[in-house]
């Protein structure tokens, strides 16, 4: 049985809900947890904090909570970070109101935040009311560029929060930028309306996109992508990847080696499980389940060390949870999946 250890409790610190999970290790080896503060209540329109975790000794110990984003009542959600290797900053791309996108710098590792600017202009797509970042980390490709996964929601209907149609029609889509986060542009959308919040890797210089599934589906979705993420193969369906609709996550191990994380249940999200490819997300032949009672949103990240640290949803969203495993654990699961 693997450890687990709450990083952020539901109804402490002034927040009746923490949701939303995102991982980072920085170039200095320190590990930033980030997740929504919900005030208010536990929907996705209350206000909304981003708070902040950080450890320094590869997930063991953990600084207090700290809220690095809030705007009075206005809702900043969707965390994403990701590192820039060649300059060493960390990157946050966050919503507001899932109507703008803005971005947050730090260049020491997280301990500070640069003011949140607005990127709007060139991330937001421009066929939807609505458009979410990540959630979960953004990743670096070989070639330097930043690869952020994203979603808009394109239902008709006037651009106020949460009209009566919200969800009816949403999209997978990808932020790019080539010169360290000062500009983005955006890639093709994947398949229109089958998929919405995404994850990626890179396995090989092949970008590797999962992606929560949508009308019923119960399996996740992959495409892939051999120019950078500019344009995406037709997403399809993984019977071997199970699920009742929600976010996941994914982690490049090196080669051809990749790992998913997800909630395997079709009835509920419930039921975490790893999953582990050798051929570059071709196929998934072992898996882990590591929590059986309710989960649901979670984030993958490495340790200096070589670990993995998995942050997910836990109890009906009571709790975000935190497990380390080895390579060595991971690689001598033997139980085919589901």
């Amino acid at each position: 049985m693997l450890d687990i250890q709450s990083l952020f409790e539901s109804g402490t610190l002034g927040y009746h809900t923490c949701r939303i999970p995102a991982l980072v290790t920085t170039g200095s080896g320190t590990i930033l947890a980030f997740c929504e503060g919900r005030r208010g209540g536990s929907s996705d329109d209350v206000p909304i904090d981003i708070l902040v975790r950080r450890s320094d000794d590869g997930g063991q110990q953990w600084s207090s909570p700290v809220a690095i984003i809030s705007d009075g009542e206005r809702t900043c959600g969707n965390p994403c970070p990701v590192v820039d290797w060649t300059s060493g900053d960390v990157l946050l791309l966050f919503c507001k109101d899932n109507q703008e996108i803005f971005l947050s710098r730090s260049g020491d590792h997280g301990h500070t935040w640069g003011p949140p600017r607005n990127i709007s202009a060139q991330a937001r797509h421009p066929d939807g009311s609505f458009v979410g970042t990540g959630p979960g980390h953004g990743i670096q490709l070989a070639s330097g560029r930043l690869l952020i996964p994203c979603w808009v929601d394109e239902s008709p209907g006037p651009a106020t929060w949460r009209p009566a149609n919200w969800g009816k029609v949403q999209s997978s889509y990808a932020l790019l930028s080539d010169d360290g986060g000062e500009t983005w542009h955006q890639s093709e959308k994947l398949t229109h309306d089958v998929t919405d919040e995404c994850e990626a890797a890179e396995i090989n210089g092949t970008v590797y996109m999962t992606a929560r599934s949508r009308g019923g589906r119960r399996q996740r979705g992959r495409s892939f992508s051999s120019d950078g993420g500019q344009s995406w193969s037709p997403v399809e369906f993984i019977p071997s990847l199970p699920e009742y609709s929600c976010q996941g996550s994914v982690l490049s191990l090196g080669g051809r080696r990749v790992l998913l994380a997800h909630p395997a249940s079709t009835e509920d999200r419930s039921q975490m499980t790893l999953y582990l490819s050798e051929d570059g997300g071709q196929s998934w032949p072992t898996s882990k389940r590591i929590y059986e009672g309710g989960a649901a949103y979670s984030d993958l990240a490495m340790t200096p060390s070589g670990e993995i640290v998995c942050l997910f949803e836990a109890d009906g969203y009571k709790r975000l949870v935190c497990t380390q495993f080895s390579i060595e654990w991971l690689t001598a699961i033997t139980t085919g999946a589901a």
